[in-house]
């Protein structure tokens, strides 16, 4: 029998069930789908937190006062903003010795390291025509933060080497967080002075920075020379562990403290790359896992139809047989068959799942890490569509094997 023959008797099978057949068809088309929209949302959500991690600076080393002892994976290796990482179930000695400037000038003398920043955080009253906030504020040293940060600028300028009162702002502080936007070179109070504001940042934070000395007048129980964090840049990311190791053992001997009372811990934010990136591969497979469930649960389905059309079709089978068609003749009709049911479930999941996917952002609020939407790539779709087919196949072999296997005599006197 032509193969031509083979795909119309096999369409006419399902063109003739049109109610099981579109069952069975609906089955294969919520699994593909829901492969699709929970894939895609989560190939965007790991997109979107790997552009997030990127620009956190892998050559960037945060040193805390204080010492986390054992926690959990992001504990030691947390990633923050400019002020380094927190987790709450690190814990910290409440009289643990703050950083100092001898800090500073032990790092200093180590060629690993290119910059330094130093920095110190606070809540501070802000003040802009009639409205007044509280804000989170970072002092840093404004000669080297230029050098170390990996914000960008929306407008204006980073902090110079000879800047006192100026700042520079985050973009939702400057646009909406008060009654009048704020914008370049007007002036904000901080406390009971005024300051200009320079440079508005390309994020959607709230934050301000300052001169490290200015931060010191207007930040509540700060002592000069002390600092809340040690930012640094070193020389070379491929030495990342090389020179932690280096680092913490000049801090060790600067602050005369051994590996039992140590007293600072160093964040490093290519690590806390490397341990986000690979939890996110491992939810993005456990949600792709629950999502396949669909697709078993539908290839049962189409295993069912197929066993019902063998029944159906016992003495089509037997007329076939006694005109000469052959037991691979009957095998190929209904793996056809079943392989026609999975393409146009395929075809139809694919089409749900990426409206699906569409929508799911807007689902859940728009927020968070599911603001950048999900990511429906051709290969995502080449690979459902593949599988619909195949699954559809499988289901077929063993009702397909078993019309082939009937005896011409015995199906035609079925009834």
């Amino acid at each position: 029998m032509k193969l031509i023959k083979c795909v119309r008797h096999a369409f006419d099978m399902v063109v003739h069930s049109k109610l099981r057949s579109w069952l069975t068809i609906l089955g294969i088309v919520i699994g593909v789908a829901a492969v699709i929209a929970i894939g895609s949302l989560g190939s965007g959500l790991q997109s979107n937190i790997n552009q997030q991690l990127s620009s956190l600076g892998g050559d960037l080393l945060t040193i805390t006062a204080g010492h986390s002892r054992g926690g959990n994976i992001f504990t030691m290796r947390g990633p923050g903003r400019e002020g380094g990482g927190f987790d709450a179930s690190s814990t910290q000695s409440a009289d643990a010795p703050a950083l100092t400037r001898t800090d500073v000038q032990a790092l200093r003398g180590m060629p690993d390291i290119m910059t330094i920043d130093t920095q110190i955080r606070g809540s501070v009253k802000v003040t802009y025509q009639d409205k007044t906030g509280t804000i989170s504020l970072t002092g840093v040293d404004q000669r080297f933060w230029s050098q170390i940060t990996t914000e960008t600028l929306l407008e204006g300028r980073m902090l110079g080497p000879a800047d006192q009162n100026v700042v520079v702002i985050g973009s939702r502080l400057a646009s909406s967080y008060f009654t009048h936007p704020v914008g370049i070179n007007q002036m904000i109070t901080i406390g009971n002075s005024a300051f200009r504001v320079v440079g508005i940042l390309d994020d959607q934070s709230t934050s301000i920075y300052m001169p490290l000395q200015m931060a010191y007048q207007v930040i509540d129980d700060k002592t000069n020379g002390v600092y809340d964090t040690i930012i640094v840049r070193i020389r070379d990311q491929d030495l990342l562990d090389e020179t932690i190791a280096k680092i913490d053992n000049k801090m060790m001997l600067a602050r005369h403290v051994t590996d039992k009372t140590k007293d600072f811990t160093i964040t490093s934010r290519a690590q806390a790359q490397e341990t986000r990136a690979a939890t996110m591969q491992t939810m993005n497979m456990f949600l792709m896992a629950i999502a396949a469930v669909s697709l078993i649960v539908g290839s049962v389905g189409i295993a069912n139809t197929m066993f019902t059309s063998v029944m159906e079709k016992t003495k089509e089978i037997g007329i076939m047989k006694a005109i000469g068609a052959r037991n691979k003749d009957i095998m190929l009709i209904f793996l056809l068959n079943a392989g026609l049911i999975g393409l146009v479930g395929g075809l139809l999941g694919i089409f749900f799942g990426t409206i699906l996917s569409g929508m799911l952002p807007a689902l859940m609020g728009n927020v968070g890490f599911f603001r950048s939407g999900a990511t429906v790539s051709l290969h995502a779709m080449l690979v459902a569509l593949a599988v619909s087919i195949g699954v559809g196949v499988l289901a077929g072999i063993i009702p397909a094997y078993q019309a082939s296997r009937l005896k011409p005599v015995d199906a035609l006197r079925f009834e």
